[in-house]
């Protein structure tokens, strides 16, 4: 009985988290090839401001490639908290995805205009 329970709750705490990007699983550094490329997690989400809010598309890829970055937007966690990647989403649209989100260290991107 207590190990079915066990496993009840550990299937439950299983399907209520999102796959993130952990500092444990971070890859090499993001690479420009005239293109800043990084490793991302797959499904991850692109949101219209860097505050969050809308999602205006999603990365289907798990090596995407990115514009810049800016580290002055709603805290996200990990080893960058307030960054934000600015990118086009698989569906065309452009917004940003949270640092949280991608396995490469995301230092070599430039940084963003203000």
């Amino acid at each position: 009985m207590k190990a079915g329970l066990a496993a009840l709750a550990l299937g439950a705490s299983l399907a209520l988290t999102t796959p993130t990007a952990s500092a444990g699983e971070l890859a090499s550094g993001c690479w420009n090839t005239g293109r800043w490329y990084c490793e991302n997690v797959y499904g991850a989400p692109v949101y219209q401001s860097r505050y969050g809010g809308e999602i205006v598309g999603y990365m289907y890829t798990t090596t995407s490639w990115f514009e810049c970055r800016t580290d002055y937007g709603d805290y996200v966690g990990g080893p960058h908290p307030n960054r934000w990647l600015w990118t086009q989403a698989d569906n065309g649209k452009w917004g940003y995805m949270r640092d949280i989100d991608v396995y490469s260290e995301t230092d070599p991107l430039p940084t963003c205009p203000a």
